[in-house]
């Protein structure tokens, strides 16, 4: 079952169970403009269960957003991904609450979670906090996180071969967020694009 939802467009579920599906690809996007919580909460009740989870922040201004997921595996043999990605620029703020939740009877869990950000300004800031919480003794859990600047070496590579610098910013751009923009449709993605700054 793939799911996507659009901040601002799209009511985003706070609360999703998955018991009859063995599969759910989820994917947020929070487009430029857009101020407010993203929560989510997913409980996997079926074994062998798997969920990706992606979502996509663009907040090139003063945007207030707050992304808070909490991933629950209830059953054993379950395996989820999440992939947050974001641009921050201008004086925004965006704050990343992650969770892993592991019950004592979900042995043979895999979970992963990563929040990558890239920063536009020096004003711009991003507060990251990937956390796990496992009861059981026989899974393979891991979250990770990383915040930076664009690379100046690339830019200056893609401006000596007459690239200007705009462009090989967007193109810097487009190239850190396409992991999670492949997911979408072209419409969307059309969509999303075009907010780029």
């Amino acid at each position: 079952m793939d799911k996507i939802y659009i901040a601002g467009l799209d009511e985003i579920p706070t609360r999703l169970s998955l018991r009859d599906d063995d599969e759910l690809n989820l994917t947020v996007v929070v487009p430029p403009g857009y101020s407010g919580d993203i929560k989510l909460r997913l409980d996997i009740m079926r074994p062998d269960a798997k969920v990706d989870i992606a979502g996509l922040y663009l907040c090139p201004h003063s945007e207030r957003v707050n992304v808070k997921t909490d991933v629950r595996h209830i059953c054993g043999g379950s395996h989820s991904t999440q992939l947050f990605k974001g641009i921050v620029g201008g004086r925004a703020k965006v704050n990343f609450d992650g969770m892993i939740y592991v019950e004592k009877d979900a042995q043979k869990t895999e979970a992963y979670m990563e929040n990558h950000t890239i920063l536009l300004s020096k004003g711009a800031s991003i507060n990251t906090s990937p956390q796990l919480e496992i009861y059981a003794d026989d899974v393979k859990c891991s979250h990770g996180a990383s915040t930076g600047y664009l690379n100046e070496d690339e830019q200056f590579y893609m401006r000596s071969r007459g690239i200007s610098e705009a462009d090989a910013k967007r193109l810097q751009i487009i190239s850190f967020i396409s992991p999670v923009l492949s997911r979408l449709p072209e419409g969307t993605k059309n969509y999303v694009l075009a907010k780029l700054w």
